[in-house]
């Protein structure tokens, strides 16, 4: 006589079933190991309210553990192919480049770095409407396509940050950040000519590493597109400074992370990251001569323009 169907559900309830107390140390971690990454998640797709001691983060974090306690609890009879299938899951993001185990331990590292440190916004407000000082002039001197601008790029590449181990998808801002440091390491600021404007190009400057803040805006810039990156120049009452593209507020605490830690750690301690938040949400840094560090200090004179370089 075949078994029943009840019969058939009960053999394998009690298959996947774990004895007591078992089960509930077992539930509880399968929470945080899912809660982990879903609360990750959650925390760069919503809106960020910025609640005093990010108690609203805190409250999210409680909300997800809630209530993925109280789906498991409900499958507690297959918990042990749960388990199976999240490991499975992560194992197959690390072993063919998507989100794996390592993603997880970097996103939450750099999300609960992000908050404590909290970074310095800035929004990018232009109170008046003026036309940007020598445009056409500053869009020719950005001369990124010639071959000694581009090598030196890729020299400054090589010389700096190579064995940062992870980080794969932020590989080319960590490049771009490079070229900000060996430009750091030799500029020489030097004024233009009494009463005149000088503009020089990006492949001038290659020789001296010399020039105003126009100069070095100009040669910034143009390294920076070199290599792939986004760069911007922003016009002041009396400075020009570059500003490179970093991506969204997802992307910046993985980018506070590295150069808080790991790129400019002695640069940057104590110290804060500044950044432009544009109307799109994207994050822009100050690469400007003044700063020691990608994210430094702002000079303090009001923004009247910006020029970017797609």
């Amino acid at each position: 006589m075949l078994p029943s169907i009840p019969t058939k559900l009960q053999v394998l309830k009690e298959r996947f079933s774990l004895p007591k107390p078992w089960d509930t140390v077992v539930i509880f971690l399968l929470n945080i190991l899912i809660a982990v990454p879903v609360f990750i998640i959650a925390h760069q797709v919503l809106i960020d309210p910025e609640w005093p001691l990010h108690l609203d983060r805190i409250l999210l974090f409680i909300l997800i553990l809630t209530i993925i306690q109280l789906i498991l609890r409900l499958l507690k009879t297959i918990i042990i192919i749960c388990i199976f299938l999240y490991l499975i899951a992560l194992a197959w993001g690390t072993f063919f480049g998507e989100y794996g185990f390592s993603a997880v331990v970097e996103d939450y590292r750099a999300m609960i770095y992000t908050m404590n440190e909290n970074p310095n916004p800035q929004d990018i407000i232009i109170s008046k409407l003026l036309p940007f000082p020598n445009k056409s002039q500053i869009i020719d001197a950005v001369d990124y396509n010639n071959p000694k601008v581009r090598n030196f790029a890729l020299k400054a590449t090589t010389k700096h940050f190579q064995n940062v181990k992870g980080y794969h998808e932020y590989r080319q801002i960590i490049q771009c950040f490079a070229v900000f440091k060996e430009i750091r390491n030799r500029w020489n600021y030097v004024n233009d000519p009494k009463g005149r404007e000088y503009i020089a190009h990006a492949s001038e400057s290659l020789q001296h590493f010399s020039g105003d803040c126009d100069d070095h805006a100009i040669f910034t810039s143009a390294l920076v597109r070199a290599i792939g990156g986004t760069p911007r120049i922003v016009h002041t009452g009396g400075h020009l400074y570059p500003e490179m593209l970093v991506g969204t507020k997802a992307d910046f605490e993985n980018i506070n992370y590295l150069i808080k830690q790991v790129l400019f750690k002695e640069e940057s301690k104590g110290k804060e990251i500044h950044y432009h938040l544009d109307e799109r949400g994207q994050i822009w840094l100050n690469l400007d001569y003044t700063a020691k560090y990608p994210g430094g200090p702002f000079m303090s004179e009001e923004i009247l323009g910006e020029l970017t370089f797609n």
